[in-house]
């Protein structure tokens, strides 16, 4: 009934986050009778760490009227093909994954069953050299997708890196254009019903009131409203990601900007590079159980050869989840949710489908416990897929020099059941699991286990059928394809000096 409806949604907190659902859920509502508040303070800073994205950000913003050229200009962003790591499996090695496919998949059985089958008759070309995306992120170049690709080695994505402060900045002037309202404030209090403890209304630091039906939390790690007034509790994951501590530093870079985002393996964890248009985006996650902050600022420092544009700044975290990421009339987003480590770049994309979840499942005021059920379960099932993929990078590694311990615990930890059952039957016979509310489609995971060499001991005995010279021959002509395509296309550094100059930003 239409007295039952929402009709106030309060946003607490800015940000990523905040603008995020602000511009995605007023666009979605429209005209309908739904007034959407977004309160923020601005003497507050935010996070601003990731500004690697995968590519459903694409489709997030296409969807609010925006195209690729407009967030390249507004936010200073480069073109994502995947991301390398480097020294993850042993130092000295290095693969990407990439947003795209393998090879060609026939008769039903997948390409890599074929590439198996050559090597075991000796023939060990790289996987990567199968694969438009890997070899052109390999090459410094980039190039859009064909939009009716002729074949699936033409089928690749991509993504962005991009200031996050100005995608904030972006999605808060589409959202503000639309008609949301935004309040600078701090919130004081959060007063809660006293019949069943839902959220009636936040106290500013003006001495105002804010009420609402549905509140959306997005004030980052505190959890001002799912935790602090709500109690909801949190799952720690550290027993799997031992990493709890960033530094975080902005530099100058040099050079053409990689259209890959680098991930290279230190002591007690992994640093990031992040190339934009006007400056570079570092950072070492490690464990404080297996480094120290002075340690970890020196192998982050002494790995950058450019002008720092700021002293490092350090980041503590938990990683897990909020037990509920519903509870009552409030729903976290982002950071106030729970959190993974950036490795893989899932901070914003998990920010996307959260939005998309509260479209879907959208409450009236009685707010039915079974869709409160039904989003916490989609949520819950969804991180944790998130969590095992990146577990995986860890539990791969095969490095041995180690002086602080931290890669052979994660190589001897036992891992979830989820993930070890994926591993196993992996192992066994080159076959993918693929569980509800993925991130993560098989490509990917494929990227990983070739990447840290965790190959099937055996493949599907129909390959045994074919002849190993014509299967060579084809395979020698879709490497073929593969570089013609590579070796036609523009450099990166060409496609943003091309496209995405005209609005560039000045370092800060």
């Amino acid at each position: 009934m239409a007295h039952d409806r929402i009709r106030e949604i309060v946003i607490v907190g800015g940000g990523t986050a905040g603008w995020m659902a602000a511009a995605s859920l007023k666009h979605h509502f429209g005209n309908a009778p739904i007034n959407i508040t977004l309160i923020e303070s601005s003497q507050i800073g935010t996070i601003g760490v990731g500004e690697a994205t995968i590519p459903t950000i694409r489709r997030f913003y296409q969807a609010l009227g925006l195209s690729d050229i407009d967030v390249l200009r507004a936010t200073g962003g480069t073109c994502k093909l995947g991301i390398r790591f480097n020294d993850w499996l042993r130092p000295g090695s290095c693969f990407i994954h990439p947003f795209g496919l393998y090879g060609q998949d026939l008769k039903g059985v997948a390409f890599h069953h074929y590439w198996m089958r050559l090597r075991a008759n000796g023939e060990d070309v790289p996987l990567a050299d199968y694969s438009l995306g890997a070899s052109l992120a390999a090459g410094g170049k980039f190039v859009t997708p064909s939009r009716n690709p002729p074949s699936s080695l033409s089928v690749f994505d991509w993504a962005l890196h991009f200031d996050a402060s100005l995608f904030a900045k972006l999605m808060r002037q589409v959202a503000e254009r639309a008609g949301v309202r935004r309040l600078d404030a701090r919130i004081t209090d959060v007063n809660l019903r006293g019949e069943d403890g839902f959220i009636e209304s936040v106290t500013l630091d003006s001495g105002g009131r804010v009420a609402g039906d549905l509140f959306i939390d997005c004030s980052g790690f505190r959890g001002l409203l799912i935790e602090e007034a709500l109690h909801t509790g949190y799952e720690d994951w550290s027993e799997w990601l031992m990493c709890d501590s960033a530094l975080a530093v902005q530099s100058e870079g040099k050079g053409a900007p990689p259209p890959y985002t680098d991930v290279t393996a230190r002591p007690a964890g992994w640093q990031w590079r992040i190339p934009l248009q006007h400056r570079y985006g570092n950072g070492y996650v490690y464990s404080s159980r297996h480094t120290s902050d002075e340690d970890a600022k020196a192998v982050l420092v002494g790995s950058l050869d450019e002008r720092l544009l700021h002293e490092p700044r350090k980041i503590g975290f938990h990683p897990g989840r909020r037990l509920k990421a519903w509870n009552k009339n409030c729903i976290a987003l982002g950071l106030a949710s729970g959190f993974l480590e950036p490795l893989e770049s899932t901070s914003i994309a998990l920010i996307e489908t959260g939005i998309e979840k509260i479209k879907q499942l959208f409450p009236n005021r009685d707010f039915n416990p079974l869709v409160i059920d039904e989003f916490n379960a989609m949520s819950r099932l969804e991180m944790e897929r998130v969590r095992d993929f990146i577990i995986l990078h860890y539990k791969a590694n095969q490095r041995t020099d180690d002086p602080t311990g931290f890669w052979r615990h994660c190589r001897e930890m036992s891992v979830p059941d989820t993930l070890q059952k994926k591993i196993d039957l992996w192992r066994a016979q080159g076959h993918f699991i693929r569980y509800r509310w993925e991130m993560f489609s098989q490509p990917s995971w494929l990227a990983i286990y070739d990447g840290f060499e965790m190959l099937p001991e055996t493949y599907d005995v129909s390959v045994d059928g074919l002849d190993v010279r014509q299967l060579s021959a084809a395979l020698t002509e879709m490497r073929k394809s593969v570089r013609e395509t590579v070796d036609a296309s523009p450099t990166h550094g060409d496609f943003i000096e091309q496209y995405a100059r005209p609005q560039a930003v000045a370092a800060e």
